[in-house]
């Protein structure tokens, strides 16, 4: 097998050779060569000491050489180049207490989480391939390199990157590795917030962000996310559903872009119907204010998750409004992207198609021509420029000072009245007409 290596990778590994030493591109970009895609990065593993590899090249970066961890530099680019290594005891779930430094590469690759990422290759030697990553590659299978627990105990993140490149890749989860899963998932309790989210993320952005019910199977997010799997053991008995909450938030995932926001906005649309299901004497459930709880509970658990404030910020305010009922009226349009905000707004028709295409057939046809209609007039207002909210109000307050209001409250107040004038009525957005108007306003 025959694999291109960047010019820079292999001007690294040919240096190392050169002086009587191993050099492999190893892990991900192997894996992901063999499967014809670019890598993200390139990472280097070898015989030689780290002194000896800084030794070897004029610049490079210590980031983290007490576990044999060099940065070489080549022009702006970075290389990992680290040196093969047997780990000893893990003590908190992700680092080894100490590292032993070795010359032999498949002691190396031993340590390493799945097989797919435990193979090595230069131009000189070709493949190595000493656990079977290739052939669970064709039979596109994650299963750890030894024993999956000892894997596990090392890291307990890798169970949910178990799980994760399942979804990246379309693979099943070898049957001794997901049994070691279900055993161990509680040890995730161990590992910090921002690592739990940068995994779910690359999950939920996945090709099948779907295979979080993976995780709910193993027992993963009852420690990660256990609102999630209230959602699961959630029945929505009514027409216009099909599914569980849970079900239907898995299905909905998957109709929507592999968008950050946009997918964590799915994910936690109907996180508060559990606590708002109530049942009717027709045996018909209802989650009346959902939305608002889902809000709530979808701040505490990106907050817990450590996301940023921006995305907190959209994610949030798509759960509150994914419901929000608008006409197919121009003025409806306009008042909603003002209270739901000319930012959010247009991520709202995907979250709303998304969320139709995860319930039942029930009225599908006309829901859709519905939103098509609203789409249409979101379209002409922002086409021809409508008012939405005061940044494109024909008058400031600065326009109000200069025609003899003082400044307070009143000025504020007289700009939102201002405004509702012209969402209804779109033609009135004038300066002249406007500052007439403020005139007629009582000063109370």
């Amino acid at each position: 097998m025959h694999i291109s290596l960047p010019e820079k990778v292999e001007n690294i590994i040919s240096t190392i050779e050169a002086n009587g030493f191993e050099a492999y591109a190893v892990g991900g970009c192997v894996r992901d060569s063999i499967l014809g895609r670019i890598p993200d990065d390139w990472d280097i593993t070898t015989s030689a000491s780290p002194q000896q590899v800084k030794a070897l090249f004029r610049h490079t970066i210590d980031t983290g050489i007490q576990h044999g961890t060099v940065t070489v530099m080549l022009g702006r680019e970075g290389f990992e180049v680290t040196t093969y290594r047997i780990d000893g005891e893990y003590e908190d779930s992700r680092h080894p207490k100490e590292v032993t430094f070795t010359s032999n590469l498949r002691e190396d690759l031993k340590r390493r989480d799945f097989t797919i990422n435990a193979m090595a290759y230069n131009n000189r030697t070709g493949l190595v391939d000493a656990f079977g990553g290739l052939e669970d590659m064709e039979r596109k299978l994650i299963r750890c390199v030894g024993e999956s627990q000892e894997r596990f105990e090392e890291d307990a993140l890798r169970m949910m990157r178990a799980v994760r490149f399942s979804a990246q890749l379309g693979y099943a989860i070898e049957e001794g590795t997901e049994q070691a899963i279900r055993k161990m998932a509680g040890n995730l309790g161990h590992i910090s917030a921002e690592r739990i989210q940068t995994e779910l993320v690359k999950l939920l952005v996945s090709p099948h962000p779907d295979y979080l019910r993976i995780c709910y199977e193993t027992g993963i997010t009852k420690v990660i996310l256990p609102e999630f799997d209230r959602c699961m053991e959630t029945a929505q008995n009514h027409p216009h559903h099909c599914y569980t909450v849970g079900e239907h938030i898995l299905h909905s995932l998957r109709e929507v872009e592999r968008d950050k926001v946009l997918r964590l906005a799915m994910l936690f649309h109907d996180i508060g119907k559990p606590e708002t299901r109530t049942t009717d004497e027709n045996g018909r459930d209802h989650f009346h204010g959902h939305s608002a709880a889902g809000e709530t509970a979808a701040r505490q658990i990106l907050r817990r998750l450590r996301f940023d404030n921006d995305t907190v910020y959209k994610v949030c305010r798509l759960v509150l409004y994914h419901d929000y009922p608008v006409e197919a009226r121009a003025k409806s349009v306009r008042r909603a992207v003002h209270k739901i905000g000319e930012d959010i707004f247009p991520y709202l028709f995907a979250v709303k198609r998304a969320d139709i295409l995860a319930q039942s057939d029930y009225c599908r046809e006309e829901k859709f021509h519905k939103l098509e209609e609203i789409h249409a007039i979101y379209e002409r207002v922002i086409e021809e420029r409508q008012c939405v909210s005061l940044h494109t109000l024909a008058v400031t307050g600065r326009d109000l000072i200069e025609a003899g209001m003082k400044p307070g409250p009143r000025l504020g107040k007289t700009l939102e009245m201002l405004l509702q004038i012209v969402l209804e009525y779109p033609e009135e957005n004038e300066k002249e007409k406007l500052l007439e108007y403020a005139k007629t306003f009582p000063e109370g």
